[in-house]
């Protein structure tokens, strides 16, 4: 597979975020990906492939998700900077936002995402910060080495 057959069968970065928006969603309403896929008539596999963002979510089955999961359908577009409107600001919040997601989507991100406000003292807020910060570092140090 040489290098344009690899661009070719990446993700579209729209549909990953579509994907990310689903499963931020499935989580929030705390039910699996076979309960989702079973309210959708679809297998747990394609449920997985849609929150992957590998196969493209149809106009009529995202239309079913939100109906299914409560939300409306601009929830799923929520955060992509405006098409008739991309500026470098615009690319950089989708960064924000693609970062903030990908950190809800983690195991421990949700409830660390439903604590941290709880957090009254900025003081506190920030030495939480700077303790994941320099964890980071030092995970990238030891990769690395």
């Amino acid at each position: 597979m040489n290098a344009q057959d690899k661009l070719e069968s990446a993700p579209n970065p729209t549909d990953i975020h579509v994907g990310a928006r689903i499963r931020l969603r499935r989580k929030h309403l705390g039910i699996s990906q076979t309960q989702l896929a079973e309210g959708l008539g679809l297998t747990f596999q394609q449920v997985q492939k849609y929150e992957r963002g590998v196969n493209r979510v149809s106009a009529s089955k995202l239309y079913d998700m939100a109906r299914t999961m409560g939300v409306p359908i601009s929830y799923f577009f929520d955060g992509l900077p405006d098409p008739t409107a991309a500026t470098p600001a615009d690319v950089t919040a989708l960064d924000d936002q693609q970062a903030v997601q990908e950190f809800l989507l983690t195991p421990e991100g949700l409830e660390i995402a439903r604590a941290f406000p709880k957090i009254t003292s900025n003081a506190v807020r920030r030495r939480v910060v700077q303790l994941v910060t320099s964890m980071t570092d030092d995970e990238r140090e030891e990769s690395a080495a």
